[in-house]
């Protein structure tokens, strides 16, 4: 039984005395009352010892979500610094990454251009030489031509021509 079953017990009993006419006072077994307030008593001692031991729980039980928070809120922290470091040398990456290709682009425009020159320069003179080849053919064939046409005129006689001495 429990100390609240105890205390309704010494109601009911109170409250089941019989009462003294004219007045609020009752007439109770005094060795009934005690007999309940001993066992009370000898209930009370075991009942705070459980709520003692409660609260204690309790306590433990507190401090120990207190540790688990302060643990947790510890490895949050260091996961978040080093996602901030994580974040910061990406940043930095990227920063590079960049800048290596702006150079990049840069070099291979410049190299574009360069090439560009070098390949028109190339032509001009490969064309100055194609012109010249092609005046030496020219002349090649004219010089041919008119021997052709030299030996055109051998057919015919010149032995009536007199050269002058």
């Amino acid at each position: 039984m429990d100390v609240h079953a105890k205390l309704d017990e010494l109601t009911a009993l109170i409250e089941g005395a019989r009462a003294m006419p004219m007045s609020a006072s009752c007439v109770v077994n005094r060795a009934e009352v005690l007999a309940h307030l001993d066992e009370l008593r000898s209930m009370l001692p075991t009942e705070l010892t459980n709520a003692r031991q409660v609260l204690e729980d309790r306590a433990a039980v507190v401090a120990e979500g207190r540790d688990e928070a302060d643990r947790i809120i510890e490895a949050a922290k260091a996961e978040r610094a080093r996602m901030i470091a994580r974040t910061e040398v990406m940043r930095e990456a990227t920063r590079e990454a960049d800048s290596l290709l702006t150079a990049a682009r840069t070099d291979a425009e410049r190299m574009q251009v360069e090439i560009d020159d070098y390949v028109d320069g190339k032509l001009a003179n490969f064309e100055v030489v194609l012109h010249k080849t092609l005046q030496a053919v020219e002349k090649g064939r004219a010089k041919i031509s008119g021997r052709h046409e030299l030996e055109s005129l051998g057919e015919h006689d010149f032995d009536d021509l007199v050269l002058p001495e």
